[in-house]
């Protein structure tokens, strides 16, 4: 009752202060909005009643964001860690759930590392670049994207092919000697539609330990990256669909030194290398009822750490899927779904265990089922089956509906979903490994309502939800066990509020309660509260401006509870000015009052900081 009574509370609290937990259903020019994480293919968002957040590129240009974590930690119910700056070991929880159960994706493909030790995808690499689209989707989602979807999934999107040639380039530069240029071209040359860019990004930075501590030398970073789409058109009913995503990034971080062994200045480097493809042929039969996509998928991420040249650490993880998926709109009424896939996992590591090599595959099928029996409402239901080579086999389950009665004015959406997590390579194989690992497991459930005031001027939602999560993989006694249980329970809230065209506040707010349900613990590095209010205006000759305040709340920063690291509140401001119909003057300031706080404890945090920039349009 402890928590029931709590969201009683919060919920007085949330009529003065709302939060936005769900994206609107139709854009700015009234457009229906398209979604392709809940299904794995494009759905109107009012069909489906799984909680997606949508991050437009339209959003990512207004909040200048260098990093995607920044924008992530706009959306409710999710949070995030950092050793220190840009390009460091970044951990993005949704929901409570831990790093390493949330899918990452880049354009549809799986970026999560082999390699790692959970088996996680480290977000301390990926910039916003030619990042043109953000989908955030929030509960266990593995009948459609497999193991590791238990806490969610976050799709990035690159520019897509233009039928028109276009071309967008910008540059900027700021604090602590800090510049980047980023460049997109793309149009359609015959049948043959591409979209290509790359981005070059440098900062002297500042220390992975925080200077707040002690710390007296700077840890910078490089990285570059480059993206490719290619659609080929062979005919009406058959293409050809490519791509490609390249990042090399070098950061210096700190370690630890002895006799202590605490976090202090170091000359350490770690160096990570990610590429993804991605090849598809896409058939259209009985004249576009019956989608089919053949497609298979690479990713490779190796690291390195060195420490006076001298190597410390050296990783690679490959994952390699081959993949077929169907859509069959049956009727009006009815939409089947239907799936398999085979993947193999590799892992190599030339560190601590002198030169181990690992492999592992798992085969899948899976089918889902979607019913509109009359308009407004859209039920779906799924199944999926998973092999996998040494815990064996899983079933997972989810469910969806959405409804409303009022053509989109107000909307209520309720999922059931289960998820499950492999084991990694690392956990089943390595000299602290454990063959005999199962899964760990997941069910979550959340409902919500949206509803629109005044004409759509106002828009308020509302999410609950909790996940109940077993057989989750501890390190205990030299080894890797299957002991924990956890809990994560919470409360979204959002408020949208567009009086005029030019205006535009949005305020959310999340709680999240985790707990370890074998200690009574809270989860750490879980913040219970997190706040985000945004205010942009734009004015009638030309400039646009806005403001965020994010506050974060306290956590544990470690499993016993012991140590807690401070919540925070940081503000930020941002300016762009049109000089001609193709050129753009912008800049901001991040943490405008300097704030001094830690999202890990003893690591660093970026001050007050400017920057400036230019952006060119064709």
């Amino acid at each position: 009752m402890r928590f029931y009574s709590s969201i009683l509370s919060t919920t007085a609290l949330a009529v003065a202060q709302p939060v936005l937990a769900e994206t609107a259903l139709v854009t700015e020019d009234g457009d229906e909005v398209i979604v392709v994480t809940a299904s794995r293919s494009e759905q109107p968002l009012s069909q489906t009643g799984r909680s997606i957040t949508v991050i437009d590129q339209d959003r990512i240009e207004r909040t200048q964001s260098v990093a995607v974590v920044d924008l992530l930690r706009n959306v409710p119910g999710v949070t995030f860690t950092r050793n220190g700056g840009i390009g460091t070991a970044t951990s993005v929880f949704i929901r409570g759930a831990d790093s390493d159960q949330t899918v990452a994706l880049i354009d549809g493909v799986k970026l999560n590392d082999p390699s790692s030790p959970g088996g996680g995808f480290n977000f301390g690499n990926l910039l916003t670049g030619n990042i043109s689209r953000i989908e955030v989707l929030r509960g266990s989602q593995s009948v459609i994207w497999g193991s590791q979807a238990i806490g969610g999934v976050i799709n990035t999107i690159t520019r897509a092919p233009t039928d028109d040639l276009s071309i967008d380039a910008r540059a900027e530069y700021g604090y602590r000697d800090t510049g980047q240029v980023v460049g997109n071209i793309s149009g359609r040359f015959g049948p043959v539609a591409a979209s290509v860019g790359a981005g070059y990004y440098r900062s002297d930075g500042f220390s992975t330990f925080n200077e707040e501590r002690g710390a007296t030398e700077s840890d910078g970073y490089r990285n570059f990256g480059a993206n490719g789409k290619f659609e080929v058109t062979l005919n009406e009913a058959v293409s050809l669909d490519l791509r490609a995503y390249y990042s090399d990034g070098r950061t210096d971080i700190d370690g630890f030194i002895p006799p202590d062994f605490l976090l202090g200045d170091t000359a350490e480097e770690s160096n990570v290398e990610e590429f993804v493809g991605y090849s598809g042929l896409n058939i259209n039969l009985m004249d576009g009822r019956f989608r089919n996509r053949f497609a298979f998928a690479y990713t490779s991420i190796k690291r390195d750490n060195f420490n006076l040249d001298v190597q410390t650490f050296d990783a690679l993880g490959r994952n390699e899927r081959f993949e077929y998926q169907g859509i069959f709109n049956i009727s009006d009424m009815f939409q089947a779904t239907i799936g398999a896939e085979t993947e193999a996992s590799k892992y190599r590591s030339g560190s601590g265990d002198a030169d181990q090599s690992f492999t592992s595959e798992i085969d899948s099928v899976y089918g889902q089922l979607s019913v509109t029996p009359l308009e407004g409402f859209t039920a779906t239901a799924g199944l999926r089956y998973d092999d996998h080579s040494t815990f064996g086999s899983e079933t997972t389950f989810a469910g969806d509906l959405v409804f409303s009665p009022n053509l989109g004015n107000t909307t209520f959406r309720a999922s059931y979903g289960e998820g499950f997590n492999v084991p990694s390579l690392f956990q089943l194989f390595s000299s602290f490994g454990n063959p005999s690992l199962e899964a760990e497991t997941s069910r979550s459930y959340d409902a919500g309502i949206t509803q629109k005031l005044i004409d759509g001027k106002v828009e308020l939602s509302a999410t609950i939800f909790r996940r109940n999560s077993r057989n989750l993989i501890n390190f205990i006694g030299g080894t890797y066990e299957n002991v924990g249980r956890a809990r994560a329970q919470g409360l979204e809230f959002g408020l949208l509020v567009r009086p005029v065209e030019t205006l535009i506040w949005s305020l959310n707010y999340g709680l999240v309660d985790a707990e370890n349900r074998e200690t009574g613990l809270k989860l750490n590095r879980r913040p219970k509260h997190s706040i985000n209010a945004s205010l942009d205006y734009d004015w009638s000759f030309g400039l646009k401006t806005g403001a965020t305040v994010t506050h974060v709340g306290s956590n544990f920063d470690n499993t016993s509870n012991t140590r807690q690291v401070e919540g925070y509140v940081v503000v930020d401001l941002r300016a762009a000015m049109p000089v001609t119909d193709n050129v753009e003057l912008y800049g901001r300031i991040d943490n405008l009052f300097d704030e001094e706080y830690e999202t890990i404890f003893r690591y660093g945090t970026p001050g007050r900081s400017a920057f400036a920039g230019i952006r060119l349009r064709y």
